[in-house]
């Protein structure tokens, strides 16, 4: 790819390939994992701050909350992906080369990496966008400066909490989804 575009990326030697793997996986994990955490954090308090004794009929909210629940399982398993990037990176450092990975192991780890962190990305950007049109359904339907007539139309902590963990998942998953795609073109060139 990066031949078409004009440019292409000195072929590394084994050993720095190794280095930076291990340091672009090490980043990759500490900031999956902070942004994962703040979306799983926002999303409990956005599952039991819901006020069971108010009946809401908006389907909307419980799609996106899925949604999201759904992104946040493909982050802790794109999590647990971006740690065995670190191990297989401590694999090519170490002087045995028997325990070296093949190189079509690591493409096809990155590549895995990759599918994940992209599906994550849909549905966080599917679950963000319900979220904000429900956000904006409740805004539009309350007239301004008047009191509030309908219960159901009020934007609630909840509906905040669920944007805030959809764009911390799609951090996440964007995050995954670069190093993913960068390693794998430098490793398949």
């Amino acid at each position: 790819m990066s031949n078409q575009l004009g440019f292409s990326l000195p072929v590394p030697t084994k050993q720095q390939f190794a280095a930076t793997f291990r340091t672009v996986s090490r980043f990759s994990f500490w900031i999956q994992l902070l942004l994962g955490a703040i979306s799983v954090i926002a999303l409990l308090l956005a599952i039991f701050s819901r006020n069971l004794s108010v009946k809401t009929d908006n389907a909307g909210t419980g799609f996106a909350i899925f949604l999201a629940i759904v992104g946040s399982l493909l982050l802790c398993f794109r999590v647990y992906w971006a740690f065995r990037y670190r191990r297989l990176a401590r694999r090519l450092q170490s002087p045995n080369r028997e325990l070296h990975p093949r190189k079509e192991d690591i493409i096809q780890v990155l590549q895995i990496g990759l599918i994940v962190s992209l599906v994550g990305l849909l549905l966080a950007f599917l679950a963000s966008e319900v979220s904000v049109v429900v956000l904006l359904a409740k805004a539009l339907a309350e007239p301004q400066g008047l009191a509030v007539y309908n219960r159901e139309n009020v934007i609630r902590s909840l509906d905040i909490f669920v944007v805030l963990a959809n764009i911390n998942m799609i951090g996440a998953h964007f995050v995954g989804s670069v190093t993913s795609l960068g390693l794998l073109e430098w490793v398949d060139s």
